[in-house]
């Protein structure tokens, strides 16, 4: 197998993107371009607690920073599934399309398999859980889900 193409390179991209993508929705969406009240009035506006935007904001933020460090990666991806499938459900009314206006539930079904695929794949090798656990940590000596 090509040295840069494996699955440890593959788990590192899924890994990073969804965290990055996660980071920028907390840190920079909900805080600098909503703002958290904003973003909680959103959430009064379609039927949600108010103070369901500030646990959305702090497990968004979380497990993106853990999902880039490649820190207990399955378990920080499985706790961001009900916040990214709530996301799919807030965006159905908007029709399939991420471009149409409001947003449409493409995007956040696609980050939900993305964290599915993360539990399935793990920390992988390049990750900061890799330097505590050197005894084949990598996801191409995994056979299967501890």
């Amino acid at each position: 197998m090509n040295r840069l193409l494996n699955p440890d390179t593959g788990a590192f991209i899924v890994r990073v993107t969804l965290g990055t993508v996660l980071l920028a929705h907390s840190l920079y969406l909900k805080l600098v371009v909503f703002t958290l009240p904003g973003t909680a009035q959103f959430f009064g506006s379609i039927g949600l607690p108010e103070m369901l935007a500030y646990i959305v904001f702090l497990v968004e933020a979380i497990v993106g920073m853990a999902l880039l460090l490649g820190f207990k990666t399955r378990i920080f991806s499985a706790l961001v599934i009900p916040v990214l499938l709530g996301a799919t459900w807030a965006h159905s009314s908007n029709g399939w399309l991420f471009t149409n206006a409001g947003g449409g539930w493409e995007y956040p079904l696609l980050l939900t398999f993305m964290a599915v695929a993360q539990i399935g794949l793990g920390d992988g090798k390049y990750a900061i859980s890799h330097c505590f656990y050197q005894n084949n940590h990598s996801s191409a000596n995994r056979k299967t889900m501890p």
